[in-house]
């Protein structure tokens, strides 16, 4: 069964007060049938950078994200993901203000996850960004997963 890493924006949008924006609403609805009708074709996991991030804001609403993720494995952000995130931001890869993106990139790099689930178009699942990862993972021998948003795994 294939991995496939949970991002922080995937359980932001599956439990937020629907938007009035049109897009954003489109891309809650997308999220929540993807989590009823494809996510038990995977192996989710997420990782504590996403626990930390999901905790914060409102009290309800960050109690609410971290219930959604409660059953899922955690992977450890260690010593080994922090260099490797330390890294892309220097490499220019990522932008500094994008260091937990950088975590999430390296977190599932270095556990061999097959796929990012994000809504973070412009750090994440951006095609011009995913180009230079991709080299600078290769050159260490590394495979970057597929970054992607749930439009892109959903099976007709």
């Amino acid at each position: 069964m294939e991995t496939i890493y949970i991002e922080t924006t995937i359980v932001s949008y599956l439990v937020a007060k629907p938007s009035r924006d049109l897009i954003l609403a489109a891309h809650q609805k997308i999220t929540q049938e993807w989590w009823r009708e494809e996510r038990e074709n995977y192996r989710c996991v997420t990782s504590e950078e996403v626990l930390r991030e999901v905790s914060l804001g409102d009290p309800a609403m960050s109690r609410r994200r971290v219930e959604t993720l409660a059953e899922i494995a955690v992977l450890r952000v260690d010593d080994a993901v922090r260099l490797l995130a330390k890294e892309l931001v220097q490499e220019q890869l990522l932008p500094p203000a994008a260091v937990s993106d950088a975590l999430h990139a390296a977190v599932a790099t270095l556990h061999q996850v097959d796929y990012l689930l994000t809504w973070n178009c412009r750090h994440l699942a951006n095609p011009h960004l995913q180009k230079g990862l991709r080299t600078f993972m290769a050159g260490h021998k590394l495979v970057l997963p597929e970054i992607c948003t749930p439009i892109d795994l959903a099976v007709d």
